[in-house]
């Protein structure tokens, strides 16, 4: 029952964000990693943000490990493409499509992306318009959509492109528009990945029977998405309810108050960063949790590693306001502007964010070579935090299969020479 006069501290507000994020499991107490735990993981956080980026395992993967510890990525791989050892079936529980960016989705929420998909059917999309204007692109979209009807999974780089050379990055080939509109308006599905590279095919032949496809209303898809973006936070401000599946936050508002007013979001005076109390909310479901973070019930007690595109951070200023650590991904920052690093990936050690590492991993050589190593600003580097951080070590070279580390450049230097030892 929540108490109205309570002022819940930070540790407290850390601790259920922490802990709906699926981060405050001890190490080695970790659930079997099997598929129905990376799936039950997933709808815990909602979906995972894909990335291309490469330098250690990418993102969608490496947010998985830092809540499980190593386990094997083709398990997520056949929960998204099927398993194609079940012939005759169709196994996939999740799909890729945009939530928060382009994500990976379980199934059950196909139906909250069917307004999205009709959107761009509508032809909303000032790109699409500009480029459907254009002669010959409505019949290559039919054309593509056939072909892909009759021959069956295909990929970009399947089809063949006449004319003027393509620029470096936003000119590609013709064909490449038309499958990411057919994909955007959910005629075309991801049907399975070679070497990263997307393999398409028709709505039919991907999707599930057993999935869904009643459309809600829009108000209907956005009161649903916010419900799971605040279970998923676990406490945050109401306006950043909006955030955590990039929904746009004047048209969340109304929805957000609603939801207070009817008892499922309730709002709590909590402290912040700055040690002054604000109003937060939580699901209904999570006030027990609350209480149980206040009393010391509920801990935080995981030292890991979180990509830079993590979930923990998508409500924006999160970072800040709850941890006084300013995450920031540098990759597309030029190199003499970066503070910090091109890929550095925060530490997370119990309750706190108490530093970041850059790090490049060697797959020829099995080397995992840190190329810098912070500790934050007031983190004494004590025995536990040295420890917890190579035992963390330890877990991310076996998921990368990496047998050597390397550390260039630690500050504090005598804290990079003592994980060293440690291992």
């Amino acid at each position: 029952m929540i108490q109205s006069s309570r002022t819940y501290p930070l540790v407290a507000v850390r601790t259920l964000a922490l802990h709906a994020q699926g981060l405050t499991t001890p190490p080695g107490a970790e659930p079997p990693p099997t598929a129905d735990t990376l799936y039950r993981l997933i709808e815990q956080i909602v979906c995972l943000q894909i990335d291309t980026l490469h330098v250690v395992q990418r993102s969608q993967y490496l947010v998985l490990w830092s809540r499980l510890g190593p386990y094997h990525p083709a398990d997520l791989d056949r929960l998204i493409y099927g398993d194609r050892s079940v012939a005759d079936q169709n196994t996939r529980r999740l799909f890729e499509y945009w939530l928060h960016a382009a994500s990976i989705i379980p199934l059950t929420l196909y139906r909250y992306r069917l307004p999205i998909m009709r959107w761009f059917q509508g032809g909303n999309s000032h790109w699409f318009q500009e480029w459907l204007a254009e002669p010959g692109n409505a019949e290559l979209m039919t054309a593509v959509l056939e072909r892909i009807r009759r021959e069956g999974p295909t990929r970009a780089a399947d089809f063949e492109h006449e004319g003027s050379p393509r620029g470096p990055w936003w000119d590609w080939k013709p064909a490449k528009h038309a499958l990411e509109q057919l994909y955007n308006q959910g005629d075309l599905m991801i049907a399975d990945r070679i070497n990263f590279q997307r393999v398409y095919d028709i709505r039919e032949r991907v999707l599930p029977d057993w999935v869904d496809t009643t459309e809600p209303t829009h108000d209907e898809m956005l009161r649903h998405l916010l419900e799971l973006s605040v279970r998923a936070l676990g406490i945050c401000l109401p306006v950043q309810a909006a955030d955590y599946l990039y929904l746009k936050r004047p048209e969340a508002r109304p929805i957000v108050a609603a939801l207070i007013a009817n008892g499922t979001f309730v709002e709590v005076q909590a402290e912040s960063g700055d040690d002054k109390a604000q109003t937060f909310i939580v699901h209904r479901d999570h006030v027990p949790l609350l209480e149980q973070a206040a009393d010391g019930a509920l801990q935080a007690e995981r030292t890991t590693f979180l990509s830079p595109f993590d979930s923990l951070f998508w409500a924006r200023g999160r970072d800040m306001q709850l941890w006084g650590f300013r995450q920031r991904l540098e990759a597309y920052t030029p190199a003499p502007k970066r503070q910090w690093g091109y890929f550095c990936l925060p530490i997370l050690h119990r309750d706190r964010l108490v530093g970041r590492f850059d790090p490049s991993l060697e797959r020829r050589t099995g080397t995992l070579r840190l190329k810098a190593l912070y500790l934050e600003p007031g983190v004494a580097p004590d025995e536990e935090l040295g420890t917890g951080v190579a035992k963390a070590l330890r877990a991310f070279l076996a998921f990368h299969q990496a047998s050597n580390l390397v550390i260039e450049r630690s500050e504090p230097a005598d804290f990079g020479d003592a994980l060293l030892r440690l291992l």
